[in-house]
């Protein structure tokens, strides 16, 4: 079975479509190395999936036949993702604080006067 479509199968991404885009920008790994959303996927083969900052981190036990539900994703798949993964919520508040606040939208025709008013005062004063 492909990659893309075992994440889809196992509910790690919504859509298989989702599932190879992960895959096209690097963030799935099977046994340490980056994989393309082609690549066969075996028993005991050891899956990190990098996801909303996340790295998620599974061991492959049964290939399923198609999508399945929620109660038995767990006997085709068994869950080693370390604790302190899902405990680092300084790198959240890191992204979160890099950002505007929320509301304030991008910049208006007049705040970009202001701010290059203030940019060119910056330069005269180095000159």
């Amino acid at each position: 079975m492909r990659i893309d479509q075992y994440l889809w199968c196992v509910r790690y991404y919504k859509s298989r479509n989702i599932a190879s885009t992960a895959c096209k920008k690097g963030q799935i790994k099977i046994n340490g190395q980056v994989v393309k959303a082609s690549r066969e996927v075996l028993p005991q083969d050891k899956i990190e999936i990098r996801k909303d900052q996340i790295n998620y981190q599974c061991l492959v036990m049964d290939i399923p036949k198609s999508r399945l539900g929620a109660k038995l994703v767990d006997i085709y798949r068994m869950d080693t993702t370390p604790r302190e993964a899902f405990e680092r919520k300084d790198l959240q508040q890191l992204a979160q604080d890099y950002y505007r606040e929320k509301g304030e939208g991008r910049p208006t025709k007049k705040d970009r006067r202001s701010l290059d008013g203030y940019i060119d005062e910056d330069n005269m004063l180095e000159e």
